[in-house]
């Protein structure tokens, strides 16, 4: 067959699937089958690149963060890090929903797990907040847009995912990348916030102190250092990401046993085997997509994608714009995983064509599918959100579009101003 005839069969089969709600990995992996099928390869091709596609050392780093994620997650630290964002922005107008995005972005740097910031956080910060007077949707829409804070503050696996699959990006260089952006979106989402409090009155904490500040962040200590094991450690070149992780995920265990006793063995062993859930999917997902790559690379259709979308335009703003869109609307009906490692080959080259890092652009597709997190109809951590509050998944989209707005204003800030993305690891000494 010709090769638009099987690049249709293996993109038109695997948008089929996923419309039809298919598994992603089965859509993934059925549509390669038909793929290599049509252009007459021997099945065994099948397993080669699925052995291939997991076949990294670097990968090796995925499983150890899920596990410290989990383990730091359920230890009994959501409680602290609230505590410490109270005692540093507790004191504004709508303080509690301050509390709420700076809290998120101390627990992602633990966690890198959006759905695990909003069920963890969520489930104490929703109720606090519709205690004190606000409004319960408002209170969830502030939970779930800052929980993407975690996807861009390292130590992400998404961005190491990403790293595998763009090939010669280092892992150090986009985790030093993700702090600044993290913080830029912090503080729209803060300033979106702030306005909404203003108009509808919500109430203020207690005045800044800074001994309270201290007092919270000693206790806090224990917890954050664990970002401080990883980030310095791999930036400081003592070892590497997976090193790193691995060391994070013993470190992690002595804190939540030994240190913050929120849990006991029995409960280790309950989180490990959700871990193992988690990393079933996600290796499986990567095997498949790694045959997926290898038939896109066959058919040339990340060329043919980039001739595409230059010929729409010359203009690199233009072609900036939709690559963001493209992004956008794939978030509207895919997971996170699988955009990073199906979307990244096709759309890297494109947007290296325009002058756009690849470090910069990693930046952009994560944040690109936090946003598609919270977007129906395949939002997860919308889906958790509304669970958390029990409120119905419409009203939350609702309270949420003036802070899609803010992730928005986010986005096209770190598109079109490489320096929040390049500055810190520039910085570092690493090659941007």
């Amino acid at each position: 067959m010709s090769e638009s005839l099987s690049t249709l069969i293996l993109l038109g089969s695997f948008l089929v699937m996923v419309f039809l709600r298919f598994p992603i990995a089965y859509s993934v992996g059925i549509s390669t089958v038909l793929c290599l099928l049509s252009m007459g390869q021997n099945l065994t091709v099948l397993p080669m690149q699925m052995v291939k596609g997991v076949w990294s050392f670097s990968l090796m780093a995925v499983p150890f963060f899920i596990t410290m994620g989990v383990l730091m997650g359920s230890g009994g630290i959501s409680d602290k890090l609230i505590a410490l964002a109270n005692s540093l922005v507790g004191w504004m107008r709508g303080g509690l929903a301050m509390v709420n995005i700076v809290a998120s972005y101390f627990f992602g740097g633990i966690s890198g797990s959006a759905s695990a910031d909003t069920a963890s956080l969520g489930s104490i910060l929703i109720p606090m907040m519709v205690d004190q007077g606000y409004d319960v949707d408002f209170s969830t829409a502030v939970t779930i847009t800052s929980s993407c804070e975690g996807l861009l503050v390292p130590p992400s696996h998404n961005m190491v995912i990403y790293c595998t699959t763009a090939g010669g990006i280092s892992v150090g260089a986009l985790f030093m990348a993700g702090y600044l952006p993290g913080a830029l979106l912090a503080l729209s989402l803060m300033v979106g916030s702030y306005i909404i409090s203003v108009k509808r009155n919500y109430p203020k904490g207690e005045r800044f102190s800074i001994g309270n500040f201290l007092k919270q962040l000693g206790t806090s200590f224990w917890a954050l250092a664990a970002i401080l094991i990883v980030v310095v450690g791999v930036v400081g070149g003592v070892f590497t990401a997976t090193e790193s992780a691995a060391i994070a995920v013993i470190y992690s265990l002595i804190v939540s046993v030994f240190i913050y006793k929120g849990l006991d063995w029995k409960g280790v062993w309950r989180e490990l085997g959700s871990c193992i859930d988690t990393l079933a999917i996600v290796l499986i997902l990567i095997a498949m997509s790694g045959a997926f790559g290898y038939c896109l690379t066959n058919l040339h259709v990340p060329a043919k994608a980039a001739a595409l979308i230059t010929g729409v335009s010359s203009n690199p703003v233009v072609i900036a714009l939709l690559i963001n869109l493209i992004l956008l609307v794939l978030g509207c009906i895919m997971d996170m995983a699988p955009i990073i490692l199906i979307a990244t080959p096709i759309l890297l080259p494109v947007a290296q064509s325009i002058g756009i890092s690849p470090i910069q652009f990693g930046i952009m597709v994560v944040l690109n599918c936090g946003i598609g997190l919270l977007t129906p109809p395949v939002g997860a951590v919308l889906f958790i959100g509304s669970a958390v509050a029990k409120r119905p998944m419409e009203k939350v989209v609702k309270a949420t579009l003036p802070f899609y707005v803010c992730m928005l204003i986010a986005l096209l800030l770190i598109t079109f101003i490489p320096q929040i993305s390049l500055w810190l690891p520039g910085v570092f000494g690493y090659a941007v």
